[in-house]
């Protein structure tokens, strides 16, 4: 069985914690499973798994936060072929901001542009609702990932 990277993009950290968990949860199904930081995957890494499940808060007015931007960087400059990649999607962010979630869009958007496809439902926790991120990603996790 192949492995399914857990990427995630953070400013304050709470995307990690998320990646963590979604990991433990796809490990506890016997699932292979590595976890990185988007700031360390390069093109090469990427087009080493077959699936993917990509995780990023929005920073500030919908902006990436600083570690998400080397990776959307990677997919912009290189624009490596995708086409052979299923991927998940998960955000986090805060409704009370204009551009709520605007991270995970962009490198969703991104993903399919290069011939990726989006595997179930795209995944979102709101700050502002006050439920749990840990309760919110798992169950997100465990619907959309057969």
């Amino acid at each position: 069985m192949s492995s399914v990277l857990v990427a995630f993009g953070t400013e304050s950290g709470n995307a990690e914690m998320a990646a963590d968990d979604i990991a433990d949860i796809l490990g506890g199904r016997g699932v292979d499973v590595v976890v990185q930081s988007m700031e360390d995957v390069s093109s090469s890494v990427l087009l080493e798994y077959p699936t993917v499940v990509v995780l990023t808060s929005t920073y500030g007015e919908g902006d990436l936060p600083e570690t998400t931007i080397p990776f959307f960087d990677v997919l912009n400059n290189e624009q490596p072929d995708l086409g052979k990649m299923r991927f998940f999607a998960f955000g986090l962010g805060d409704s009370t901001y204009t551009n709520y979630n605007n991270a995970i869009n962009i490198i969703s958007n991104k993903m399919v542009e290069l011939g990726a496809t989006l595997a179930g439902e795209v995944g979102r926790h709101d700050a502002a609702s006050g439920m749990s991120l840990t309760a919110v990603a798992s169950d997100w996790i465990c619907k959309v990932y057969p």
